[in-house]
Parts: structure tokens; C-alpha cells; sequence
């Protein structure tokens, strides 16, 4: 797991050993590889926002079996907010999320290749930034539920989401579960919105 505050690296030891266990998915050449020809293959990255809901876990599960391809490389990202003290407790509380996330990751499609990455600042220009430095070619995030004051008062995560789909420069999908009675999910991207996916 790699920490960054404000967009600068720290370098703390005790982060350091904890990288070591929540980072077992992937090396650092894994990391360079993504996106590279290998032969006549080539292999994307697939990024993915994660957070500890279970809307976050539903896309990454969408994304690693609709998007994610034998070889390909899936960067877990989650990203603290700026301000937030990054005590021991809440180290250890995330680097267990991103181990439980991976260990599933590796259960389902053992051939994607998974790396998880913690970086501490702005949400938008974060997540932004880091789909151009590890050049991602798909970036996916999850969609909440529309409620019926949303199209007067969108919330700050369907912003997130709006500004991720138009200003990102690779393609970029929000995804959400349907309920169990319905079945399937709902796709938006910068083309077509709320596309229903049943599969």
C-alpha cells in the first residue's frame, strides 16, 4: 500500500510494514506493466474508487468481472480526506479493508493482477491525477441510489461522479447494483446514462 499526503509521499516506517502485508497482490513491476505490450497482449489498467460501502464493493465486483481482462492490473484506490489524522487505528482499519477487497479480488479472477493505493488529499484532483500518472484506461466508481430531490440538489458524491465521467482522461463508468428483485446494474458513462446491465 503506498500513503501520500497532499500529494507528497511519506516515507513512515510503521506505514512501510504495513504496505508489505496489504500490498501482497502486487509487486512493483506489476505496477509498471499495466498498460504496456507485452508480445501482441496488451494490458490495461482498470482503476477502481474504493471506500468501506457496499456500493463501493459492488463496482469493484462489476468492474473485475465485466471490465478486467487475464492480465490486466486493478488498482484499488482509496483516498482519505485531506485533513483526516492518520492515526495507527485507522491504518490498520484500512489496511484491512484493501486486504479483504484484494483477498476477494484473488479469489474470484486469480489471473487479474491487484494493487492497492492510499493517498491522502482532495478526492477529485486525486483520483484524477492518479488515472493520468498510472495511465488507467478505464476508471470505475460507484453510483448512489437517486433520490427524489437529487435533480435539485445533487449531492457531493453525484458531482464527484459527474466531474470523474467528463474530465477524466480514459473511459470512465459509474456503476450501481440493482436491487435483488430487479437484478443487474445501472451504467452511466460520459455517452449514455443509467444503462441497465442485466448480467
Amino acid at each position: 500500500m503506498s500513503w501520500e499526503r497532499g500529494g507528497e509521499r511519506t516515507t513512515k516506517k510503521g506505514r512501510e510494514e504495513q504496505a508489505s502485508s496489504c500490498c501482497a497482490h502486487a509487486s512493483a513491476s506489476e505496477r509498471r506493466e499495466g498498460g504496456k505490450k507485452e508480445g501482441v497482449v496488451m494490458r490495461k489498467r482498470v482503476m477502481v474508487v474504493i471506500d468501506r460501502t457496499a456500493r463501493a464493493k459492488h463496482a469493484m465486483v462489476w468492474a473485475l468481472t465485466h471490465v478486467a481482462n487475464k492480465g490486466d492490473v486493478m488498482t484499488l484506490l482509496h483516498v482519505l480526506p485531506p485533513h483526516c489524522s492518520t492515526s495507527a487505528h485507522r491504518e490498520e482499519e484500512t489496511c484491512h479493508l484493501l486486504n479483504s477487497l484484494g483477498s476477494m479480488c484473488k479469489a474470484m479472477r486469480p489471473q487479474v493482477r491487484v494493487e492497492a493505493l492510499v493517498i491522502q488529499g482532495p478526492k477529485l484532483a486525486t483520483v484524477l491525477g492518479q488515472v493520468k500518472k498510472l495511465d488507467a484506461s478505464v476508471l470505475v466508481l460507484k453510483q448512489s441510489k437517486p433520490s427524489s430531490l437529487c435533480c435539485l440538489f445533487p449531492s457531493s458524491h453525484d458531482d464527484f461522479v459527474e466531474q470523474c465521467i467528463s474530465r477524466a482522461e480514459c473511459l470512465t463508468m459509474a456503476v450501481r447494483k440493482q436491487s435483488s428483485g430487479v437484478g443487474g446494474y445501472l451504467v452511466s458513462t460520459r455517452w449514455q446514462k443509467n444503462f441497465w446491465l442485466l448480467a
